[in-house]
């Protein structure tokens, strides 16, 4: 047994009927190198089985405490029902990226079963070319972005050689009441001794604001003021998706002519598709959108759960009509974000989040949920991060794309993550089922968006094809 972190419990307890706080990771896979034997839910299930032992999280069981007597617990190996956790599912015809980014909507528009370790696999078949995908649907209480992708790589036959897998792993006994209880009980106590820390990792992080000749830029300054868009509602419990793919030495190509970061120019092409979007749906694009980036402080390679980011506002110019002048502002806005975070200090959040009470949280989350108005901190969330740099395989079959997307949050419809794997750059857009008429509208406008800055940094407008992508 362990307990929920602090920020591991406020994910949880930001999950409502039209919240969904799990995460997306998506695998599509080529079937060419199993020599004509078939890959079906049955022979998955077999793999997973096989890693179980390895792939903890998958392991753990939520498991409340009474009274809401402090933040819940992971029953670390529980049994897990593989005939419940990994299906099979079709998609419509003809099996192409839209009709796979549509069942990927489908999947995600249903919360996942707190009374059953939080996941489930899907294995989707029906794809053009005799390929199937894998579909991760994982709670973002158990891991964040670098956790998921360290998981993501244990799953998958990264190294050389033969998988160590095993067909059994040890399992725990559920607690009793009594023994959460006086748990919970006895990490109160530890909680409180550790608040002179977090009051002085917290005075040296004012501190430094202070003593900064750095001021904070208008569009981060509390109280925020994130300008009301069409994004910004009511969310409803329906989840819409859309996926691309970029070339990776393109981006490289793009960052390193511009003199900016991969990062940067992610910015850079979102702020230039939200303007098209806002132009379309609110008739003006006239202010910057804020914009959360998730940034991890934690990057170890064998961290495989828990959430050690944060989250920095960066004030995206979708008021800038000019391509290259919105690369360079987003540039400066990143970098400004960056500074103002690393003086109030990376984790600032993340500690005291340790200290947010479980049934007054949950109250303020479903209070938040159903505020038709915009959200008061920010737009949208746009993550970009690192995948696996070599090619997977499941079961021997070749893994070709991989696409990452995170929840959406109160009254924000819109979530844009960015996944490198080898030589792509995939984008997935998350949506509900009321912001717009086609989430595929983002990920077109994105790609123009892109070309847009080429043309303009007097590179070519012809983008490489991937020849291991789905067609677009």
């Amino acid at each position: 047994m362990k307990r929920l972190r602090g920020w591991d419990a406020v994910l949880l307890y930001s999950e409502t009927p039209n919240v969904h706080m799990h995460t997306l990771k998506l695998a599509v896979i080529e079937l060419d190198d199993l020599g004509g034997r078939t890959f079906g839910v049955e022979d998955f299930r077999k793999v997973l089985h096989g890693r179980l032992y390895k792939l903890d999280p998958f392991r753990y069981q939520l498991v409340d405490i009474p009274w809401k007597f402090h933040h819940p617990m992971w029953r670390e190996n529980c049994e897990v029902d593989l005939d419940y956790h990994v299906r099979s599912y079709r998609v419509d015809s003809p099996g192409g990226r839209r009709q796979l980014d549509e069942a990927v909507g489908r999947i995600a528009s249903t919360p996942l079963d707190r009374s059953r370790p939080l996941w489930e696999m899907y294995l989707i078949e029906g794809l053009a070319g005799g390929r199937i995908a894998v579909l991760g649907k994982i709670h973002h209480a158990l891991a964040d972005g670098v956790a998921s992708a360290n998981l993501l790589a244990r799953g998958m036959d990264l190294q050389t050689g033969p998988q160590a897998d095993r067909d059994s792993y040890a399992t725990d006994p559920a607690p009793s009441r009594a023994e959460l209880v006086r748990t919970a009980f006895g990490d109160h106590i530890r909680q409180l001794g550790r608040i002179p820390g977090v009051m002085r990792y917290t005075g040296q992080g004012l501190s430094r604001v202070r003593r900064s000749s750095r001021k904070l830029s208008p569009e981060l300054t509390r109280p925020f003021t994130p300008p009301p868009t069409f994004m910004n509602h009511m969310i409803d419990a329906t989840r819409t998706v859309a996926t691309a793919t970029l070339a990776l030495a393109d981006v490289k190509q793009t960052s390193k002519h511009l003199a900016v970061t991969i990062n940067d120019l992610v910015l850079a092409v979102s702020a230039g598709a939200l303007r098209k979007l806002l132009l379309r749906y609110d008739g003006h694009a006239d202010h910057p959108l804020l914009a959360s980036v998730p940034i991890s402080f934690d990057f170890s390679p064998d961290r495989i759960s828990g959430n050690f980011f944060t989250g920095i506002l960066v004030a995206l110019p979708t008021d800038c009509e000019d391509p290259l002048d919105r690369v360079r502002k987003a540039r400066e806005a990143a970098i400004s974000a960056k500074e103002s975070h690393e003086l109030i200090g990376p984790e600032l959040v993340s500690r005291w989040s340790a200290y947010m009470p479980p049934a007054p949280a949950e109250s303020l989350f479903r209070w938040l949920s159903k505020k038709d108005g915009q959200n008061k901190i920010q737009n949208l969330t746009i993550s970009n991060v690192p995948g696996p740099r070599e090619r997977g395989r499941v079961g021997g079959a070749l893994v070709t794309e991989l696409y990452s997307v995170g929840p959406l949050t109160a009254g924000s419809g819109l979530n844009i993550t960015v996944w490198s794997y080898v030589d792509q750059l995939n984008i997935t857009v998350l949506s509900d089922g009321s912001t717009l008429d086609d989430p595929h509208e983002v990920t077109d406008a994105m790609l123009a968006a892109f070309i847009e800055i080429r043309k303009a940094a007097g590179l070519s407008e012809e983008l490489t094809v991937v020849e291991t992508a789905m067609a677009p």
